[in-house]
């Protein structure tokens, strides 16, 4: 009788260490997952051909809540005449001339509780530890100059930021990230 009940919490024991596991990888494919967009972004040749610096396209990094996607006349400034003959910078043409904005899919999302301002995280790494946002944005966002499409790379839960925020001596009150 003995055995048979241990033989059963053992079973149980594993079965949901199983799903656990089965559940954990399935988290962490979904956010590490590349999202679809409508048109391929290529950071890599953006960053390293043309020298792009995160600020140039995202530029209100270090001035507001959110960082920003630049505006189509920002990537129409140089793709009125380069790469014009590249399917994706004649779809954003055509984007632009229809004057619709390029349906980006969100990669990095924060749940509506959750208060986050990039301008905040900037001004406190730029003037505590010397760190201009190029060099930030990999802290959370990876190495995006290496990739073709972003993804997140971070879980972004409440663990992982509240282990940043004890690292760095920031507050780990509810009230600095839940107003």
């Amino acid at each position: 009788m003995i055995r048979r009940v241990g033989g059963a919490v053992l079973t149980g024991y594993f079965s949901l260490a199983f799903l656990a596991t089965l559940g954990l990888k399935a988290y962490w494919h979904d956010y590490k997952s590349k999202p679809s967009q409508p048109l391929e972004f290529p950071h890599t040749k953006h960053v390293k051909v043309v020298g792009l610096k995160c600020t140039d396209c995202h530029q209100y990094v270090d001035k507001g809540k959110r960082a920003g996607i630049p505006p189509m006349s920002k990537c129409m400034s140089c793709h009125e005449n380069a790469a014009t003959d590249r399917p994706g910078v004649q779809k954003l043409t055509e984007y632009w001339k229809n004057e619709e904005p390029v349906p980006w899919n969100r990669v990095h999302s924060l749940p509506p509780f959750v208060y986050f301002s990039h301008k905040r995280h900037v001004k406190f790494f730029r003037n505590s530890k010397g760190i201009q946002p190029n060099d930030l944005c990999k802290e959370c966002h990876g190495q995006v100059k290496e990739m073709t499409t972003v993804r997140q790379v971070r879980s972004l839960t409440m663990g992982w930021c509240v282990s940043c925020h004890r690292q760095n001596g920031a507050s780990i009150d509810c009230y600095t990230c839940h107003k």
